[in-house]
């Protein structure tokens, strides 16, 4: 049984241990993201059972980034199943940054795997669309699915603001569709990754998407089957490989549980079968990580217990 008392005297103590941590900045080359207010910090747990504990700057909406990879990647398995992502993109991590050109040549400009730049483009790319639009909506109502809320929308201001500052991701598209792992429009591509990078997501959303995911599937707030439960797996498999870019190995180490992160600040841990954790906060790291939600979510994980790799 899970103890709510003790989730949330984890969750508070983490938060007033961590929230004012100084070290960190921005994400300074998307001009939306400078100009957070860098002292925002959220915290949240939902469980699979539904159960909401939050602290501090939890209903705050920031930008989802790279955590959409996840919701991306959710969708083309449902449309194509884990072999043909495996073939058509990879599952393997790079050992390269999020952003890296080099693992392209050095992989036979294979993606390898949907959680960095290349393999994510990739995976929008394949999503079963028929024009620019119905490729976003799907997206689009993957991530509201799994976070039980049609609160969660493209930021206009965000979108514009990745669109003009965008030339790498478009030039590792045309790199791709050289290679013949784009599925559609090279333009459509970028655009659409770009667009499902700027939606705006609350930390309590996050935390639910996570425990859909934890729940194999069924959102525990809706009861809907967002996922099929056989892809669940799938999924952590590569948010344990790639999901905390460059720091996957480590936090897999001293975390270990399957997580992903983006540059707007934004965490997501899960814990099969039991619960979700989801962190915000802005300062991040030299590799892309939130500082503080990185111990935000470490010290919630360790107090309560949770790691897939413990023995006892």
């Amino acid at each position: 049984m899970i103890d709510l008392n003790k989730i949330q005297t984890a969750v508070e103590n983490a938060y007033q241990a961590f929230s004012q941590e100084s070290e960190g900045e921005n994400a300074n080359y998307i001009p939306f993201l400078a100009n957070i207010d860098s002292k925002l910090a959220g915290l949240a747990v939902v469980t699979a059972q539904g159960d909401v504990i939050s602290a501090g700057d939890a209903q705050y909406r920031f930008a989802i980034e790279s955590i959409s990879k996840v919701c991306t990647l959710a969708l083309a398995l449902e449309d194509f199943g884990a072999e043909e992502i495996q073939n058509k993109i990879g599952t393997s991590p790079t050992g390269l940054p999020f952003n890296s050109v080099m693992a392209l040549e050095l992989h036979g400009d294979k993606p390898l795997s949907p959680l960095v730049n290349a393999g994510a483009m990739s995976t929008t790319s394949i999503i079963k669309a028929t024009s620019t639009e119905e490729r976003w909506q799907r997206i689009l109502s993957i991530q509201q699915k799994l976070a039980a809320s049609n609160n969660i929308s493209l930021s206009q201001e965000l979108n514009q603001s990745e669109q003009t500052t965008n030339f790498h991701n478009r030039g590792i598209a045309w790199l791709l569709y050289s290679a013949g792992y784009l599925y559609c429009d090279t333009a459509e591509t970028y655009d659409v990754y770009t667009r499902q990078c700027s939606t705006l997501i609350t930390t309590i959303e996050l935390a639910t998407m996570g425990a859909t995911i934890a729940s194999g599937g069924i959102n525990p707030m809706t009861k809907e089957h967002v996922l099929t439960p056989e892809n669940c797996p799938k999924i952590l498999a590569e948010m344990t490989m790639e999901g905390m870019y460059d720091s996957s190995g480590s936090w897999a180490y001293n975390v270990g549980l399957p997580s992903k992160s983006g540059v707007g600040g934004g965490i997501l841990t899960v814990v099969p079968g039991v619960l979700a954790i989801a962190a915000f906060s802005p300062p991040l790291d030299s590799i892309g990580n939130s500082v503080r939600g990185q111990k935000m979510v470490a010290s919630v994980a360790n107090e309560l217990g949770y790691n897939l790799y413990k023995c006892n």
